[in-house]
């Protein structure tokens, strides 16, 4: 199963329909497109990729050191705040920590579900039953018996309040 910085690199380099791309494509692409990153979070995701080898730069072009076509991208996927985690003792630059993270950190260590496949599991029904993330990851919950009570109200609060994902 590949890595969320193989997923990140595989989406970006797809989206682009190109195989090499300019270091300052991919972390505008990062920070102002797609909004996943602030520009300093992207530039450090980027130099963390060439650390580990995952991206290579040829003068002034980069390019994955990996088949990233092979990767299937998950629908509606967007990287967890956990891929800072790697990054050489940082922590990652983050607000506070929503609901929904709280919760997805609950189905992870509940239902031995790995990050990716909650937020798949999450985002599949949100989209399905035509509910907000927040809902989605409490009938997840249920659907695991994972007990996720003393998160109601919060998720209410973020409903009424419009500070859902």
């Amino acid at each position: 199963m590949p890595s969320e910085p193989e997923i990140i690199i595989a989406f970006l380099f797809k989206r682009s329909g190109k195989a090499k791309l300019s270091f300052s494509e991919l972390y505008l692409t990062l920070s102002m497109d797609l909004n996943w990153f602030t520009p300093d979070d992207a530039k450090s995701f980027l130099n963390l990729t060439l650390k580990q080898d995952l991206l290579e730069k040829k003068g002034e072009v980069v390019q994955p050191t990996f088949n990233y076509e092979s990767i299937a991208v998950p629908i509606g996927f967007a990287p967890s705040k956990q891929v800072f985690e790697d990054r050489e003792g940082a922590k990652p630059t983050v607000e506070k920590e929503t609901v929904l993270d709280k919760i997805i950190k609950q189905l992870v260590e509940k239902a031995k579900l790995d990050h990716l496949q909650a937020t798949e599991k999450i985002n599949k029904l949100a989209e399905e039953k035509n509910v907000t993330k927040e809902v989605a990851a409490l009938l997840v919950g249920k659907e695991y018996a994972v007990s996720l009570e003393n998160f109601f109200e919060e998720v209410e609060e973020t409903i009424f309040t419009g500070n859902t994902e």
